[in-house]
């Protein structure tokens, strides 16, 4: 029997199999590399990174849910400097394809870390645009699509890689924001981030986050995630990764047949630090039991009603 051919393309970019980590659940991969070769994984997105170095936020600043977890951690990172010269050398050790994640404050910062990365060899840059812009009164640029769309052309026109954008599901129509970004020169999407959620401890009558309220991600967003993925694979024609809840196989399989092309696994690690390698061999498990050729078969096969 031939094997699997369980490698996909993302905007160009070619993965030797559809799973990427989640950006800020990973690190930069340190810690799980006493688990298994990274070199297994399709593609690592680092943790955030912002112009400086930042602490993040004050803790508390994550606790679970019934079916995830909130976190408020605040972009903690050494900075895109720090990551070039200390983080970069050792993950280009391995062969994973590396997606650096930043974030900025406003478009021109956006610009000068895609400009930084893009010359240091990332295989891709993700864009985060769930950040507020400071000269805006701190509106994030993911809720407005004039915004989504500043901060995708400033990257674009600042980088020799791919660009992907990610999207926030906290938004009214996210194929609004969609369109904005695939308009202004946009490679690929990532969706969904997290859902801002809170939690209150009814004893203490004080919120479980010290920053109040923080992302929900983990099982109970995997629904949200595939119904946004599928809206967006209808507006744009562009390559999507697909993530939001994703713990096994059939999870990452409801997210490729709405549109993604590959997809990301993040909080399932803190419990599963194998869960990555579970969900690829998952993959491939269903696309063979279905008769498939490769696993890239699975994207847009969702069947309406």
């Amino acid at each position: 029997m031939e094997k699997m051919d369980i490698s996909v393309d993302l905007a160009g970019v070619t993965l030797k199999n559809p799973v990427v980590m989640a950006s800020g659940t990973f690190g930069f991969g340190r810690e799980f590399r006493q688990f298994y070769d990274l070199s297994e994984l399709g593609g690592i997105c680092v943790k955030g990174l912002t112009l400086h170095p930042r602490e993040g936020n004050p803790p508390p600043r994550i606790a679970e849910t019934p079916m995830g977890i909130l976190n408020s951690v605040g972009l903690q990172n050494p900075g895109v400097d720090g990551f070039i010269a200390h983080e970069l050398p050792w993950l280009r050790e391995h062969d994973v394809k590396i997606i650096a994640n930043i974030s900025g404050n406003t478009p021109e910062e956006y610009g000068i870390m895609c400009e930084k990365l893009s010359r240091a060899g990332v295989d891709m840059i993700e864009v985060n645009i769930s950040c507020p812009n400071v000269k805006a009164g701190g509106l994030q640029y993911g809720v407005v699509p004039e915004m989504a769309a500043q901060v995708t052309e400033e990257v674009r026109g600042h980088s020799d890689v791919p660009v992907m954008v990610k999207l926030s599901p906290n938004v009214t129509d996210i194929t609004a924001i969609a369109r904005a970004a695939a308009e202004a020169g946009a490679d690929a999407l990532s969706l969904i981030n997290t859902i801002r959620g809170m939690r209150i401890d009814v004893r203490t009558r004080r919120p479980v986050l010290k920053m109040n309220t923080g992302g929900l991600s983990g099982p109970a967003v995997l629904p949200v995630a595939v119904r946004m993925v599928w809206e967006v694979a209808q507006a744009v024609d562009l390559p999507i990764l697909g993530m939001g809840g994703v713990s096994k196989g059939e999870d990452a399989a409801q997210l490729m047949l709405a549109g993604a092309s590959a997809v990301a696994v993040g909080t399932a690690c803190f419990a599963d630090p194998y869960a990555p390698l579970k969900v690829r061999d998952g993959l491939e498990k269903i696309a063979a039991e279905q008769g498939l050729a490769r696993v890239s078969e699975l994207t847009g096969g969702v069947k309406p009603w």
